[in-house]
């Protein structure tokens, strides 16, 4: 067991973050589309079982594409503190964060469009913000998926954290589609590649 250990992590390996909130109540709002995306890679192009660990205090599973082994994971310390879950993923499975793609919802994209980005500040983003502290650059992947701020007026935290409606809620399942396409375009042509074809386009349109 311990020599099949070796050989999976002697591969080269890159990390699929998700952000998000654990728990069913959180599990259809508009924060947690970054764990949707993770779950859609799972059950599909990545194929692999997300795992409860203690130790990491996260989700978290391993999946082959070509000649690297990639990381999926949801950190399950709550957005505010995502952080502390992905330093100490990146720290043991010896993962740099340029090999490292975050998933996250956006409120300043209008809801339906996706912007994939190489570094940059967290935008206001706790969890991006949580992550940046914890390991100490902003030099990473991001895939921000827009949320918009909901109607006019609107309290940010209510409309983040409340259930998404029957229409939004077919436009996120479509997003989240497209994010996991735009995460696997990162993985297999690069962070260019996969803004040339995602930032600007708009689902649902």
């Amino acid at each position: 067991m311990a020599a099949g250990v070796a050989r999976v992590r002697a591969l080269d390996v890159k990390a699929v973050v998700g952000l998000g909130n654990p728990g069913k109540r959180y599990a259809n709002t508009p924060h947690n589309v970054g764990f949707a995306v993770v779950n859609e890679l799972a059950d599909g192009a990545l194929a692999c079982r997300l795992k409860k660990s203690f130790r990491f205090g996260a989700r978290h599973g391993t999946a082959r594409l070509e000649e690297e082994r990639i990381l999926l994971a949801k950190p399950e310390t709550y957005m505010n503190r995502s952080g502390r879950a992905v330093a100490g993923l990146l720290r043991y499975w010896k993962i740099s964060p340029g090999d490292m793609i975050v998933v996250l919802d956006d409120a300043d994209l209008q809801i339906g469009r996706l912007r994939v980005r190489s570094g940059g500040s967290s935008g206001g983003h706790r969890g991006l913000g949580s992550v940046i502290d914890c390991i100490g650059t902003t030099e990473f992947v991001r895939v921000r998926i827009g949320i918009g701020r909901g109607a006019r007026g609107a309290d940010l935290v209510e409309h983040v954290l409340k259930p998404f409606g029957k229409e939004d809620g077919e436009l996120a399942r479509s997003m989240v589609s497209h994010a996991a396409d735009a995460v696997m375009c990162v993985l297999s042509s690069g962070a260019d590649e996969a803004m040339n074809r995602f930032n600007g386009l708009r689902q649902g349109s």
